[in-house]
């Protein structure tokens, strides 16, 4: 897989390269969003797909990178380490480079809130980008975790992007009696079992899973088509439920508006000044 620079106004966009004989292209864009339980997946009107996009994109939308061509060989994007990490240092360590166009962002006017049970997904203004979000785990090592988080100011490369996906060593075991995650290991995910964290190393953060959950709706609103600047609260909320917050505040058009930002506005623009020292140290 290859991040490729692109010009202002470009977009955020994926080429399958290992198609040839129709198109390849599909757009990084929540109207692309196929049903998914487990991870986002978008697909272009040819059928073709890439699978786990979110991690990348969280780590594109946290360095500020909103116009590139991501070339890729296959349907899905690496998993690595299971955190957004391995892009942002990559990205930092490759350089950022300033574009003449002015950035558009989503700015929200009003509340817009979808529901699936006890989940819930909100967006509402606010002059920068906020993420909150609740999780709540039988498993004891998990538990109920909470965090809120001005994502300005290099905040999602310091706070959340070393973040690893995780999951239950039951569902681990699942998954494999279905002839499913084959490859997965603990070096690309955190695995609980009851109190325990079966992980070699530990956690990253004491409360890990509640920052990748942070981190994966990062990137889900990345796939919005600018920056949003508003307040995105998650309860218990996953990759669908995200997607059916941004359908439904597009579909009411007194909840938003496209902005051209000024000076005062892209200071507060995640990604914004963030430098390789924002990095968390290796654990």
């Amino acid at each position: 897989m290859a991040v490729r620079p692109a010009s202002a106004e470009h977009g955020l966009w994926f080429r399958r390269t290992d198609i040839l004989d129709r198109d390849a292209l599909i757009s990084a864009h929540w109207s692309a969003v196929q049903p998914s339980r487990l991870c986002t997946v978008i697909a272009n009107a040819a059928g073709d797909s890439v699978s786990t996009i979110e991690h990348l994109m969280a780590a594109l939308a946290g360095c500020g990178i909103h116009n590139a061509m991501i070339e890729i060989d296959g349907p899905e994007v690496p998993i690595l380490d299971g955190s957004a990490a391995p892009f942002v240092e990559r990205f930092l360590a490759r350089g950022l480079i300033e574009q003449s166009a002015p950035v558009r962002a989503i700015r929200v006017l009003r509340a817009v809130e979808v529901r699936d049970g006890d989940a819930l997904a909100r967006l509402e203004p606010s002059d920068m980008l906020e993420i909150s979000f609740e999780i709540d785990f039988v498993a004891p090592a998990i538990g109920r975790q909470s965090r809120q988080l001005n994502m300005s100011n290099g905040a999602f490369v310091r706070e959340l992007s070393d973040s690893r996906t995780f999951c239950l060593q039951a569902d681990v075991d699942a998954m494999r009696a279905n002839g499913l995650a084959l490859g997965g290991t603990f070096d690309n995910a955190v695995v609980f079992q009851g109190d325990q964290v079966l992980s070699p190393g530990g956690l990253r953060h004491v409360d890990e899973p509640v920052r990748h959950k942070m981190l994966d709706a990062m990137g889900d609103l990345a796939l919005a088509g600018g920056p949003i600047l508003g307040l995105y609260t998650g309860i218990r909320a996953g990759h669908a439920l995200t997607n059916r917050l941004l359908r439904a505040l597009f579909a009411r058009p007194d909840a938003y508006r496209m902005v051209d930002c000024g000076a005062m506005t892209v200071e507060k623009l995640p990604g914004v000044g963030v430098h390789r020292g924002d990095l968390p140290a290796r654990r």
